[in-house]
Formats: structure tokens, C-alpha cells, sequence
């Protein structure tokens, strides 16, 4: 099956469509596709067997599936990307568009540093940094888009109406008629178990909102301060490659944040975990402000 994509892109080329399609329609024409088409199908085969096992034809197989995954994914992030901001108070917007307009400055004062007077043009190790910003950035803006939502979750949602709830359903079902079991007995039963289900999880989500909001709003000041040490720490130390794996160990510190961030998805209505992030601070006008 591996090896079937290889042959099924080679058998899909532009060109080879092109002569396969010709070659049998003249097979056909000519009055003797008895022995035309095989020697079409016969030709066809073994191009399409030495093209889709040539290393270099896979190769670029792989790499053209590898960008359309790229593509799609930070189509999905640009979308979720909008939702964030369109969703955003204003003073939370300020707080993430403050963060990355200092990460701007310092990184601009970095590159007068290296030139002065005449700026300096990007280079690899300066794109790693900046994509690891991003990263680190896309995580913050998450972060706050988590807290707004979480927030909104706890004040309209009511603990103790969840909880009288929990008890009147308990009460319903010890009131059934014990020897009266039919299928209508059972269809009732059935009903309250399942909202009585329902309502505990609600009720477990709601501690889990609880537990998790401080929890949340911790991790954003703890951020905010990396994000602002490794932009002043690219100013005094002209080291990419040890800027480049700071900003991955703490990129890596976060991945239990982030799986937070994603069990409180039934309050934030958001799976942001598989999305690559967008360009935060590669692209200047990436993020506008409301």
C-alpha cells in the first residue's frame, strides 16, 4: 500500500496521462487494437513501475504530500488564528499585542547590534529563532483565549443548581416502582440514568474548570517573563544556536499546559493541540489589532 502511492502518482503525471490516453486511443483507431493495446498496456506498466520506484521520483512524492499537509494546517491555524482574535476581550488583545511588539523592538535592537546603522538581513538561524517566538507566542495568545473562555464558563454555569439537580434525578429513580418493570419502566429509567450521567459530568467539568483557571492564568504571567527574557537574552547574547534550544526547552515545558488547555475544550469549544503555529512575528501584519 506504501509502495501503491508511488505507482498511482506516477501513473497520474501530467504527461503520462497525456501518452497513455493517446496511445490507447490510437490502439483503438488503428484497426488492430487486438495487439495495439497490449503493447500500450505492457509500455505503460513498466514506465510506471521504474518511474514510481525511481528514489528521486518518491522523493518528491513525499515532499509535494508534506507541503499539502503544510498547507492544510496552517489554513486550520490562520482559521483558529481569527477565531482568537475576533473572540478576545480588548484588554486581553492589548496584553498579547503588547508581548509581541516588545519581542519586535529587541529583536530589531539585535540586528542594529550585529550592523549598526544598517539593519541586517535574515538569516536561518535567525528564521529558527523567530519560528520558535512564533511558537512560543502562539501558545500565549492560546493561553489567553483559554482563560477568556474558562471564565466566561464559571459565571454562567451554577455548581449548586448542578448539584440540586443531581438530587432530584437520584430521588426519581429511588421513587420508580421496584416490581414494576416493563419496557416503559425501563425506558424512564433509562432516561433519568442517562441524565443523571449527564449532570455529574457536567459537574466534574466544572471542577476540572475550576481547578485548571488558576492554574491557567499562572502559566500565562510564567510565559509572558520567558518570552521576555529570551528576547532580551537574543540582545546580549549573540549565540542563534543557544537562543534556538532555550526557546525549544521552554516550548517543551508548556506541553502539559497545552494538554490542559485541551481538556477544557467542552468550555473553550476550541482543539488547538495539532495546529502548527501561524506567523506571529515572521509576518508584521500576521496580527491586527481590533
Amino acid at each position: 500500500m506504501y509502495f501503491g502511492k508511488y505507482l498511482k502518482a506516477a501513473f497520474l503525471t501530467h504527461w503520462n496521462l497525456l501518452c497513455f490516453l493517446g496511445g490507447s486511443a490510437f490502439a483503438l483507431l488503428s484497426g488492430r487494437p487486438d495487439i495495439l493495446l497490449p503493447i500500450v498496456a505492457a509500455g505503460e506498466i513498466t514506465y510506471v513501475g521504474l518511474l514510481g520506484s525511481h528514489p528521486k521520483f518518491q522523493s518528491y512524492v513525499d515532499a509535494q504530500e508534506a507541503k499539502l499537509k503544510r498547507d492544510e494546517t496552517s489554513v486550520a491555524s490562520q482559521q483558529t488564528l481569527q477565531q482568537i482574535l475576533r473572540t478576545l476581550p480588548p484588554e486581553l488583545l492589548q496584553r498579547f499585542q503588547s508581548l509581541r511588539t516588545q519581542c519586535l523592538e529587541l529583536r530589531q535592537i539585535a540586528m542594529d547590534l550585529r550592523r549598526p546603522g544598517m539593519g541586517a538581513p535574515d538569516v536561518p538561524l535567525d528564521q529558527l529563532q523567530l519560528a520558535g517566538l512564533d511558537r512560543l507566542l502562539w501558545i500565549h495568545l492560546r493561553l489567553l483565549y483559554t482563560q477568556n473562555a474558562v471564565a466566561k464558563f464559571l459565571k454562567k454555569t451554577s455548581a449548586d443548581q448542578i448539584q440540586q439537580s443531581i438530587m432530584d434525578l437520584e430521588q426519581q429513580i429511588k421513587q420508580l416502582p421496584a416490581g414494576d418493570k416493563d419496557s416503559h419502566h425501563d425506558r424512564i429509567l433509562a432516561a433519568l440514568q442517562d441524565n443523571l450521567d449527564t449532570s455529574r459530568s457536567r459537574l466534574a467539568n466544572l471542577a476540572k474548570a475550576r481547578e485548571n483557571y488558576q492554574l491557567i492564568k499562572l502559566e500565562i504571567d510564567r510565559l509572558e517573563n520567558k518570552i521576555r527574557s529570551l528576547s532580551e537574552m537574543a540582545v546580549n547574547r549573540q549565540e542563534p544556536e543557544f537562543i534556538s534550544s532555550e526557546v525549544d526547552h521552554v516550548a517543551s515545558s508548556m506541553v502539559d499546559t497545552e494538554r490542559t488547555m485541551n481538556e477544557l475544550q467542552f468550555a473553550t469549544g476550541m482543539n488547538t493541540l495539532d495546529n502548527e503555529p501561524p506567523e506571529l512575528l515572521r509576518a508584521r501584519t500576521a496580527v491586527a489589532q481590533k
